[in-house]
């Protein structure tokens, strides 16, 4: 018996014979007829399929040139870009793990040595008591678990709540000016504005309030939002600018200035030093006041949560808005 037997359903092969029995047809001539119809489907197939090979190479043939290359590319492009942009997304963060060891942190740190948190301001006592670096013994906290998602556009989100409780948001006084703006021209920022107190930092970067004003000595501490680089846009035209203003601070080297228009005078801070802190840690709040200096705060790596990367600078030079 043939395989081409094969390609009919069994249920009607079956049938097809149960027919020729019922009709007194010989078995022998059911195979003969069953062999010559499916040779003719056979055939009837393989003209069918060299007919529509042929209309697609007419068809292929009959269109412009341009048009056969893009569909050519078209998936290539977009296979292309689809590497591009996991590139994107992966390779600042394992970039970040395998930088030169000079650009490195060798360990996460705190800015103010927690032996030194007595000759701080009391922004920060009210922390080291709560984490039991006043008693001689080690104290253990249990991690917490989120089940949400946070949102870190909210400066309040960016410390534990129990911290957040004593480390008020207090409102900028009669005296000071609500806001002050600053330059990065490293980084292409130009009049950011720098909200004193509040928490929104999808509207501008934000002061940490209680810590110094500009030129005071201390140091003014600014927050803001960072995101993978590929959607760094800080132009002024940008409505959504500082939802990405600070991916990229962690890229300033020491003596790239920064400068700070506050109460029309306007102050001028080179950087000195960068370095990471566990997102718990609220010693960079803390101001001590034998120094005029500036912090710039966001999460690091660029586009995660992980830490938060401190940018410190030195006030070098004071003057009149120009």
């Amino acid at each position: 018996m043939s395989n081409n037997k094969q390609s009919l359903p069994q249920e009607k092969i079956v049938g097809l014979y149960r027919a020729a029995l019922l009709h007194g047809v010989p078995l022998e001539t059911v195979e003969t007829s069953l062999e010559i119809h499916l040779d003719r489907l056979a055939a009837t197939e393989a003209i069918e399929d060299s007919q529509a090979q042929a209309t697609t190479l007419q068809l292929r043939s009959s269109l412009h040139p341009a048009i056969r290359l893009g569909a050519f590319l078209l998936p290539v492009f977009f296979i292309t870009m689809g590497l591009f942009l996991v590139a994107s997304a992966v390779v600042p963060i394992i970039g970040y793990y395998f930088q030169d060891e000079s650009n490195q942190t060798a360990q996460l740190t705190s800015p103010i040595p927690s032996e030194e948190v007595m000759d701080v301001t009391p922004l920060v006592i009210t922390q080291a008591k709560a984490q039991g670096q006043d008693s001689p013994g080690l104290v253990y906290h249990t991690p917490k678990i989120i089940d949400v998602q946070l949102d870190y556009t909210n400066l309040s989100n960016w410390f534990d709540p129990a911290t957040i409780a004593d480390l008020h948001f207090d409102q900028p006084s009669d005296h000071q000016a609500d806001y002050f703006m600053i330059d990065i021209p490293k980084l292409d920022i130009t009049n950011a504005k720098v909200a004193i107190g509040g928490t929104d930092l999808n509207k501008s970067l934000i002061a940490y309030p209680g810590t110094a004003m500009p030129g005071e000595y201390g140091a003014p501490v600014v927050f803001g939002h960072s995101v993978l680089r590929q959607f760094y846009n800080p132009s002024q035209k940008n409505p959504r600018r500082y939802t990405s203003i600070f991916s990229t601070i962690m890229t300033l080297k020491t003596g790239d200035e920064i400068f700070v228009t506050y109460d029309g005078i306007k102050y001028t801070y080179v950087v000195q030093d960068k370095t990471e802190v566990k997102p718990t840690d609220v010693f960079i709040l803390a101001q001590k006041y034998d120094s005029q200096l500036l912090k710039l705060v966001t999460c690091t790596p660029e586009g995660t949560y992980l830490r938060r990367g401190v940018v410190t600078a030195q006030l070098i030079k004071t003057g009149e808005e120009g």
